[in-house]
C-alpha cells in the first residue's frame, strides 16, 4: 500500500510555497497526497491550480489575532469546528505523516493530528515562530527551521535547521525567455521590484516617483500587486499584478531586487545570487518578523535594508545607489552562504518520520 502524506498551511503565499515545492516530489515517489486548508484562502487557489487532481479539503478556521476584536470570542468555536472536520478527514485518509507550513488554518489540523496519533513535521520560515506555529509546536514530532537563529526559540530536542526549501523550477529560468516575456533588451541591468501579492504602496510610489531617473540606468520589472497597475508608458518599465510560472524567467534576467522581506522570497533571491534592497513590513502592520528576517540578511552581507517609516523618494534612490555599489560584494557573500536541504533531502526527512510511525 502506498504511503500517504497530508499537507496543511495557508493564509499567505509564504505559507504555501514550501508545500508547493514538496508535493511533486512525493507524487513522483508514489505517495498519496491530500491538502487541508481554509475554504477560500490563497492556499486553495494555489494548490488547486497547481495540482488539480489533488483532493483539497476546506475546513473552518479562526484567525489568530494579537489585538482586540469581537471575533476573538467566536473564532475559538471555528477552530473547534475545524479540528473536528480535520480529524474526520485524517481518520478517513489515514496519513502516515502530516507536514505543516503554518498559518492559522494549520492549528486545528495539528490538534486533530495529535488526537489521531499521526506524526507531524512543522517548517518555520521566520527568525521567530509565528503565533500559529507557537501554538502548534507542542503537537509537533519534528520542527525544521529556515534560520539557524530560530533554534533558540524552539525545543532543541526535536528541532533542526533545514534552511529554505527552494522550488526546483526557480533554477530553470533563462535570461532569453525573460527578455522575450518582457520585451526588454539586454542593454541595461534589470531591477525586479516585488511588494507581495497585494503590493506595497510605499514601494510602488517610490518606484514610480523616480521612474524617469531609474530607467536611465535600469530596466524595471515591477510586480505591483493586484489592482495596482498604473497607466504608464515607458519601454524600460514592465508591470505585472502578480506572476507565477513566469517568475523563474523574470528572475533569470534580474540583476538587482527590491522586495519585502518575507522569508521564502529572500531565500529564493539568495539561492539565485540576487543582491537585494529589503523594505520589510513595519511593526505597525505585522508582528515584526520581516524586520528580523531583513536584519539577519543585512548582518550576513546579503542585503541592504530600508525601514518603511524611512522610505521616501529620496531615501529610496540613495539606498539603490548603495545597492549598486555593493552588489558584487554581496554576491561574494552569497557564494559562501550555508547550503539548505534539497527537496530530496527534505522528503527523506519526512519519510523517516512516517517510517517511525509505521
Amino acid at each position: 500500500m502506498n504511503k500517504r502524506i497530508l499537507f496543511t498551511g495557508g493564509g499567505s503565499a509564504g505559507h504555501v510555497s514550501v508545500n508547493n515545492a514538496l508535493i511533486p516530489g512525493f507524487l513522483k515517489r508514489g505517495w498519496e497526497v491530500e491538502y487541508i486548508g481554509s475554504y477560500d484562502g490563497i492556499e486553495k487557489d494555489i494548490i488547486t491550480k497547481n495540482f488539480p487532481d489533488l483532493h483539497y479539503q476546506g475546513i473552518s478556521s479562526g484567525k489568530l489575532r494579537r489585538y482586540f476584536s469581537m471575533k476573538n470570542f467566536t473564532d475559538p468555536f471555528r477552530v473547534l469546528a475545524g479540528t473536528m472536520q480535520a480529524y474526520k478527514r485524517i481518520k478517513k485518509f489515514k496519513p502516515d505523516v502530516i507536514f505543516s507550513k503554518g498559518g492559522f488554518v494549520s492549528v486545528p489540523v495539528l490538534l486533530a493530528a495529535k488526537m489521531a496519533g499521526v506524526p507531524v513535521a512543522i517548517h518555520e520560515s521566520d527568525v521567530t515562530p509565528g503565533l500559529a506555529n507557537k501554538l502548534a509546536i507542542p503537537f509537533a514530532t519534528k520542527i525544521y527551521t529556515t534560520f539557524r537563529e530560530t533554534l533558540q526559540h524552539v525545543p532543541s530536542d526535536k528541532s533542526t535547521c533545514a534552511g529554505a526549501i527552494i522550488r526546483k523550477e526557480l533554477f530553470d529560468g533563462t535570461r532569453k525567455k525573460g527578455l522575450e516575456l518582457t520585451g526588454l533588451t539586454s542593454s541595461k541591468p534589470v531591477m525586479l521590484v516585488m511588494g507581495g501579492s497585494l503590493g506595497a504602496k510605499g514601494i510602488n510610489d517610490a518606484v514610480r516617483e523616480n521612474l524617469s531617473t531609474l530607467t536611465e540606468h535600469y530596466s524595471v520589472i515591477h510586480l505591483c500587486g493586484k489592482g495596482n497597475i498604473a497607466q504608464i508608458t515607458n519601454p524600460d518599465y514592465i508591470q505585472y499584478e502578480f506572476v507565477n510560472k513566469e517568475l523563474p524567467d523574470l528572475l533569470a534576467v534580474t540583476d538587482l531586487v527590491v522586495s519585502r522581506a518575507g522569508s521564502n522570497s529572500i531565500f529564493e533571491f539568495l539561492a539565485l545570487k540576487k543582491p537585494m534592497l529589503l523594505v520589510p513590513l513595519s511593526r505597525e502592520a505585522s508582528r515584526g518578523d520581516q524586520i528580523l528576517n531583513a536584519n539577519t540578511f543585512v548582518s550576513q552581507g546579503y542585503a541592504l535594508k530600508l525601514e518603511e517609516e524611512d522610505l521616501t523618494s529620496e531615501t529610496f534612490m540613495t539606498a539603490l545607489r548603495q545597492l549598486r555599489d555593493q552588489q558584487w560584494t554581496m554576491i561574494e557573500k552569497m557564494d559562501q552562504a550555508p547550503e539548505s536541504y534539497t527537496i530530496e533531502q527534505m522528503i527523506d526527512e519526512i519519510t523517516g518520520l512516517a517510517a517511525v510511525n509505521a
